[in-house]
């Protein structure tokens, strides 16, 4: 790192000092935190990051209190994992090898507060001149590279800071690693110079090499980071020579019988191994020691490497003061998943490398950066049951219970595992410890097991075979399914209240009375016998159901709520209505599709299947769908008992409304004020428009409010032209051609 130095440690106090239980603790959680740490740096972890960064806060709280139990042996006082013995028993060690300057560690912050903290000793040290320099914080290996005179020599892990494996071997598969550096007449190529980055899989290369590993039937790795650090460490010179041995012997064996067979299996493994390396990416951030060459800020380094030709990240901001730095913080926390990788949080640095100097490091970490961490998406726990439930389509999904456990900012106890196959893919067993996934709003996912920690106790999970809700036989819909269904549509109590609360919901009619209790509390009294009642409760109906009567036995606030609400939902616009049909396949980006091509009920109960196959957007999978669905009675009876009701089943045309966006596709990123989402896609579809989910180049606009993502770079990329929300009302109100003159085309705005 820049400017790194390492500070003294003082000599320890009398450890009598310290109270027993306290001493017990703390060789207690430092034996537990080392033998973690070497799990990690080997790519096979038993605890998730935030449960080892719980320990280490742990043992630092003891530490802060006793500090006679801070000795340079204490896990708080060390960088990373000493490198293995050579036959130690570790598959993939390698030669050590010393770094020319001390690879540390950084502090970690969890909050505002603690960023500000560590603001306040670095204005303490240096006074009130620093630049922070921010960028976001790569989940990946941390690697060490020495060019000298502008040729690799060593690709290194960091080991224990001081020295790592030698994995330079490797760095011929990874084309990310260029060989040889270039230079520039403002950067010319140092004599020696040490570049410090991460390793890491981009989220769509993991995605195939797991589906690789499914196609071959084995495990699948739990995250990126891990799995990259396995893929980079890999004795690649042990396959090579398993190898040629193996291709030796095929050839003294004529090419044929088993010897070949073994051979083809060997150079398949060793293909795949080369692949995979292939797939890793390197994300460079830093500068150890370098001969000929000194800059005066750090982000003066990332010009320096760019124009070496090593791959620096184009997201990193110098910015003046901390609410700047937290603005960089809160930007990356809504979009840390639009990155190509995945991140865990953002660095802090101060940007001058003089102030750097002056504030040095501790004997891990530098003082004059932090690592801000956002709550973790990846956590480790229990998985008490496998269960399941009987979805609105009658589509039966097993899903994980387990001891509750807080991820991205939110208590879990359930997460979905699909079907019965992916439950087998995975290799989850009830009673195992298993990896739990949530990432922002996503649903939780139970990624796989962490089959070290089995004791023998664990079982396997046998799919039912008859509906847990109705008792009805379960089986696939049609032959080669893999899900499993109950066919009990109508008259399951499980399937009827997930459509129910599905039809309430904000893509269907949006009925804000009519929760998951409601749902049950009306079939449980007998109301709502199926969706088509919905419509017809009336206070004399509502007064049946003790949710909503109060003690005098008349309607309480939320039942004349929802009859309120269910008058207002008859107006709903067709396409609503469409999507509170659960019909299979038809969500609102099909359903709008249907609305707007033929405008009313009947004209899409009467299109024959290719007419509705040929309505953009639409396609035979969805066609045959709507075909099936309105040939069942009791269907047609849901619609009929709707009408009557005085549901809106005709979209009427506004003939006064210029057909202005007539073959224009239109996409809507971000929040606009002035219109939610459905609002901007209407008023795009009433003027002839085609409002789109994705941007390409057949784009002819894209409108970006607050917190507008990767749409907004695509749209940049492709020089679609873009429209912020004042642009989008010139498109609405005038029309492409003025939208075009307020348009930004090509670069973003600084």
């Amino acid at each position: 790192m820049v400017g790194a130095t390492v500070c003294a440690v003082t000599e320890p106090a009398d450890i009598n000092d310290v109270p027993s239980d306290i001493r017990e603790r703390h060789a207690t959680l430092s034996q537990e935190i080392e033998e973690h740490r070497q799990r990690y740096y080997f790519a096979t972890p038993t605890i998730s990051d935030a449960e080892f960064d719980q320990l280490m806060r742990e043992l630092e709280g003891i530490e802060d209190q006793y500090t006679s139990l801070r000795t340079p042996d204490s896990p708080t006082q060390k960088v990373g994992a000493p490198v293995a013995e050579p036959g130690a028993g570790v598959e993939a060690s390698w030669p050590p090898v010393e770094h020319l300057e001390r690879m540390l560690s950084l502090d970690n912050a969890f909050s505002a507060d603690d960023i500000a903290e560590w603001a306040a000793r670095v204005e303490r040290e240096v006074g009130t001149g620093a630049r922070y320099l921010c960028e976001p914080k790569v989940d990946g290996l941390a690697v060490d590279i020495v060019y000298r005179d502008g040729k690799l020599a060593t690709l290194a892990t960091r080991g224990d800071g001081r020295t790592g494996e030698d994995i330079t071997y490797n760095a011929q598969f990874v084309d990310a690693i260029p060989d040889e550096l270039t230079g520039t007449d403002e950067y010319p190529v140092p004599s020696v110079v040490e570049i410090r980055g991460e390793a890491v899989f981009p989220t769509k290369e993991f995605e195939a090499v797991n589906a690789e590993r499914a196609d071959l039937g084995l495990p699948l790795f739990a995250n990126a980071r891990n799995s990259g650090a396995g893929v980079l460490r890999q004795r690649m010179d042990r396959r090579r020579e398993k190898l040629d041995a193996a291709k030796a012997k095929a050839d003294a064996a004529g090419n044929e019988g088993r010897a070949q067979a073994s051979y083809e299996k060997v150079l398949e493994e060793y293909e795949r191994a080369k692949r995979n390396l292939n797939r890793m990416i390197l994300v460079c951030h830093g500068i150890g020691r370098r001969d000929g060459f000194d800059i005066r800020f750090q982000s003066e380094a990332y010009e320096a490497l760019r124009a070496w030709g090593l791959p620096a990240s184009d997201r990193p901001r110098v910015v003046p003061d901390l609410e700047a730095v937290q603005e960089y913080i809160d930007h990356y926390g809504q979009h840390r998943h639009d990155i190509e990788f995945e991140i865990d949080g953002v660095v802090v640095k101060v940007d001058q490398v003089d102030l750097q100097r002056q504030l040095g490091s501790t004997s891990r970490a530098p003082r004059w950066a932090v690592a801000f961490k956002y709550p973790p998406e990846e956590v480790t726990t229990k998985l008490i049951d496998i269960r399941v439930n009987v979805g609105r389509t009658g589509r039966v999904t097993p899903y994980g219970v387990m001891e509750p456990v807080k991820v991205a900012g939110s208590t879990v106890e359930n997460a979905t595992l699909h079907n019965a196959s992916e439950v087998k893919r995975k290799g989850v067993l009830i009673g195992d410890t298993v990896v739990l996934r949530k990432a922002g709003d996503v649903i939780p996912e139970i990624l796989g097991p962490v089959a070290e920690l089995r004791d023998g106790s664990e079982r396997e999970f046998v799919m039912p075979t008859e509906c847990p809700a109705c008792g009805t036989p379960l089986a696939p819909a049609k032959e080669g399914d893999v899900d499993i269904r109950c066919p009990n549509s109508r008259s399951c109590p499980s399937q009827l209240r997930e459509r129910l609360f599905y039809l309430a919901g904000r893509s269907g009619f949006d009925i804000e009375a009519m929760g998951w209790e409601a749902g049950i509390a009306l079939i449980n009294a007998g109301v709502v016998a199926d969706e088509g009642d919905v419509f017809g409760l009336d206070a004399d109906r509502l007064k049946q159901v003790p949710l909503f009567t109060n003690a005098d036995g008349e309607l309480t606030v939320n039942g004349r709520r929802l009859l309120d609400n269910l008058e207002k939902a008859k107006q709903q616009p067709l396409w609503r209505v469409l999507v509170s049909l659960s019909i299979r396949h038809v969500g609102p980006t099909a359903a709008r599709a249907l609305a707007g091509a033929l405008r009313s009920m009947d004209a899409i109960v009467d299109a024959s299947e290719e007419q509705l196959a040929g309505t953009d957007g639409v396609g035979p999978t969805i066609a045959a769908s709507v075909k099936e669905w309105f040939a069942v009675d009791w269907h047609q009876e849901i619609v009929r008992k709707w009408r009557e009701a005085g549901v809106r089943m005709v979209d009427e045309v506004d003939e006064s409304m210029p057909r202005t966006l007539e073959g224009l596709t239109v996409v809507v990123t971000g929040s606009l004020q002035g219109f939610s989402r459905d609002d901007a896609k209407e008023a795009i579809l009433a003027r002839g428009g085609k409002a789109s989910g994705s941007v390409s180049k057949k784009t002819s606009f894209v409108v970006v409010g607050e917190n507008a993502g990767s749409k907004h770079d695509k749209a940049i990329e492709l020089k679609v032209p873009v429209l912020d929300e004042d642009g989008f009302r010139v498109l609405l109100e005038s029309g492409p051609d003025e939208a075009a003159k307020v348009a930004q085309v090509g670069e973003a705005e600084e």
